[in-house]
């Protein structure tokens, strides 16, 4: 029978700001492929409206169940996730340099960006049954890393670095969130100092170019600099107010890459300046509040534990890529969420907005 309380407790207010991100995203994007020289069209802004139909109804329909049958469900939604990433190995379209796609008649999806709400939904159910909050000691970190690992594994092979580093980032921050035995963390933290000398040798010449470059753009200014240069050319000329919509040179004048996606924080920068990239973090400072009050409220260490998990994978995706364009962090191809173009980012997001809502609106019941 039907509860009446799912719709008196249903988060309007989560709702409201994704599709207030959502448009902001829609404008910011009009004007990165309108004025662009690279890619004038409004095809992008079609496909992406496209996605965010799509990633509605996936949202729409993360919420005719509880969020229980998640956990339930949790090995073979990891698992799931696994084989996508082989799929991809095997039968993946390639393009940039990268294998990082699977196509699916007229859509192509990325299932590394799938994964992450995998990740964050095995590892919550790993935490809820092993929980007791005297903290993780070191013998109950080896599932969590092997969860971790597996994914990391096959993403590093398409190449897409940046994605599965941003798979330890989460995991890392959720077990942090868990908590540590004072001798875990501070084990782990000597291991992972004396680990960092040693991980430069196993990166590919171009991922060492990025390092160098992010620590002196001004050594190849056309060639990997030239991201950087430009966009903060584009970030600094923006000034206070921006010089209004569609009016940004860098923009135009295409000197600004990948201004649709991965740079399209340039764009906002540059055409309504600092105040329009105040009330974008404000907002999203305002979601990933709003995200955490839904953990908070929630009264299962499952429900709990997977909040957490998809807030912290939301702030990393903004905190890498305001990092990155503005210079503060090297460029890894992290998209601004729902503001960047991409059809899989998107529906992730919404996917994990959904869950989001669900643990909202099913927090009263206790099985």
């Amino acid at each position: 029978m039907f509860d009446r309380r799912l719709i008196t407790h249903f988060d309007w207010g989560l709702l409201a700001l994704t599709l207030l991100l959502g448009c902001v995203g829609s404008v910011v994007l009009y004007s990165a492929v309108h004025a662009g020289g690279s890619v004038n069209h409004d095809g992008l802004l079609v496909r992406q409206l496209f996605w965010f139909a799509i990633g509605g109804g996936v949202m729409l329909f993360s919420l005719l169940f509880s969020y229980k049958r998640l956990d339930q469900w949790g090995v073979f939604i990891y698992a799931g996730g696994l084989l996508l990433l082989v799929g991809v190995m095997v039968f993946g379209r390639y393009g940039g340099g990268a294998r990082r796609w699977l196509v699916l008649g007229p859509i192509s999806i990325q299932p590394s960006e799938l994964m992450k709400i995998a990740l964050c939904i095995i590892l919550a159910r790993y935490f809820a049954k092993t929980f007791t909050g005297e903290g993780l000691r070191i013998r109950d970190l080896v599932q969590p890393f092997l969860l971790v690992l597996f994914p990391f594994i096959l993403i590093v092979q398409q190449p897409d670095l940046g994605t599965a580093i941003l798979l330890f980032i989460i995991g890392g921050s959720l077990t942090l969130f868990v908590g540590l035995k004072r001798h875990t963390f501070l084990t782990l933290m000597g291991a992972g100092l004396a680990c960092v000398p040693m991980i430069w040798f196993f990166l590919k010449e171009y991922q060492k170019q990025r390092i160098l470059t992010f620590l002196d753009p001004g050594r190849d200014p056309l060639g990997t600099g030239y991201h950087i240069i430009q966009s903060k050319i584009a970030i600094g000329s923006g000034q206070l107010f921006g010089k209004g919509f569609l009016g940004g040179t860098q923009n135009a004048l295409d000197f600004l890459p990948e201004q649709h996606t991965d740079f399209i924080l340039s764009v906002l920068a540059e055409e309504w300046g600092f105040v329009g990239c105040a009330v974008l973090l404000f907002l999203y400072l305002l979601f990933l509040a709003w995200s955490l009050n839904v953990a908070y409220r929630c009264r299962d260490a499952f429900g709990t534990f997977l909040a957490v998990g998809i807030t912290v994978m939301n702030f990393w995706h903004i905190f890498i890529n305001m990092g990155m364009v503005m210079g503060l962090l090297p460029v890894v191809g992290v998209p601004l969420p729902m503001v960047s173009y991409g059809g899989s980012s998107v529906v992730t997001m919404f996917l994990g907005v959904g869950i989001l809502l669900n643990i909202s609106m099913r927090r009263f019941i206790v099985d």
